[in-house]
């Protein structure tokens, strides 16, 4: 049976990244619905993400977007957060949102494009200098509509001269991580569609380029933790994107559709030393939240992923790996199911007061008048979010 100290200390040395632009307004393809007190500039976004971390104890990373984070001093940007409890993470490249973009970024037909898209993906890197982060995220929106609009391999092509660019530029302990989506908003052919075609590339580029599993990228029966597991086999998984899916990539909160599915990735994680911080895989939040309070939305995700990392560990896996062994299919299947069904919150709620923290971090957020004082005081300016 598992050690419940030993789960206890693993839960300890987890932790789950935030992106900035949760925090802000965002919203649908037909509309934004704003809300009060969402924070008008990058520091404001900070000042949200510490107290995500404040009560639930295991975020302490921000990722930002270029530039939608932009700043005059990212090394003051960087000085502010580490005031505040918190410091930069991941850096996340924009190449889909200029109307240069029409036809693609780095595998736009077009080298003056390329070169645009390239040059923003060097300023990310610089960022990544000045504010002491390692890992650059690239998710690009790159493909076509139609069949004959552009050559597929041409594309490829001039995604590897662009990455290899990029790769060259990065430091000794920074990393590239590339992400992938199957489809939309290219309907025909998507330029990085899936897990294989991310691997090739980093393949190629070297042990500093790592593949970025999201969620909710992937078509309805997919089996996101054989991904994962083989991922982790040849060390090539560089983090995940946690959100949630029914139909495509809804980014809806993590554990929300199928908390089963989280909990067998995790499994996979746990089994394969994905939490060992050598491994370095990065476990990061990528979601909008429409309808939801912002900041209550992203501590419950933050606790979702918390609650499967917790029945990962809880599964027997002398246990498992014995009636593996000996072909014993309803017995390995009960340990999975008896670890997922088990209800880790007591165990939670315990290990958080062991820390110094409130058992319910959703109800301490809402206790301590947070909420009303950025409501009362973020009072006009522009507000920061996709979209808004």
């Amino acid at each position: 049976m598992p050690d419940i100290a030993a789960v206890k200390a693993a839960l300890a040395n987890q932790r789950i990244e935030t992106p900035s632009w949760g925090y802000g307004n965002s919203g649908t393809r037909f509309k934004v619905f704003a809300q009060a007190g969402v924070p008008r500039t990058p520091h404001e976004k900070l000042d949200d993400a510490a107290k995500v971390h404040e009560f639930t104890g295991i975020a302490p990373k921000v990722a930002l977007h270029i530039p939608w984070d932009k700043v005059d001093d990212y090394a003051a940007l960087s000085a502010y957060a580490k005031e505040r409890g918190v410091e930069l993470g991941t850096i996340n490249s924009n190449t889909f949102q200029d109307d240069d973009y029409k036809f693609g970024s780095v595998c736009h037909p077009d080298p003056k494009v390329r070169r645009k898209a390239l040059d923003h993906l060097l300023e990310c890197v610089d960022v990544m200098d000045a504010t002491g982060s390692k890992d650059l995220k690239i998710w690009l929106a790159d493909g076509t509509n139609y069949p004959g609009q552009d050559d597929i391999v041409a594309r490829q092509d001039r995604l590897a001269e662009s990455l290899a660019a990029v790769y060259e530029r990065l430091g000794d302990d920074q990393r590239l991580l590339l992400e992938y989506k199957f489809f939309e908003p290219a309907f025909y052919t998507t330029d990085v569609p899936d897990w294989g075609t991310s691997y090739m590339q980093c393949l190629k580029l070297g042990d500093k380029a790592q593949v970025v599993v999201d969620t909710g990228h992937h078509a309805p029966g997919t089996n996101i933790e054989f991904i994962v597991a083989l991922l982790l086999r040849e060390k090539k998984l560089g983090g995940f994107d946690f959100n949630s899916r029914f139909y495509a990539d809804d980014d809806l909160m993590v554990g929300a559709a199928d908390p089963f599915q989280l909990f067998r990735i995790l499994h996979e994680v746990a089994k394969n030393g994905g939490f060992d911080p050598a491994t370095n895989v990065a476990f990061m939040l990528d979601q909008c939240h429409n309808i939801e309070a912002k900041i209550p939305a992203v501590i419950r995700s933050v606790m979702n992923v918390q609650e499967a990392t917790a029945k990962a560990l809880l599964v027997d896996r002398e246990a498992l790996s014995a009636a593996q062994g000996t072909g014993d299919v309803l017995t390995a299947n009960s340990v999975i199911m008896d670890a997922y069904n088990t209800d880790v919150r007591p165990l939670l709620a315990e290990w958080r007061e062991e820390q110094g923290l409130a058992a319910n971090p959703v109800t301490a957020y809402a206790a301590s008048g947070w909420q009303e004082r950025i409501v009362a005081e973020r009072v006009g300016g522009e507000q920061a979010g996709w979209g808004a």
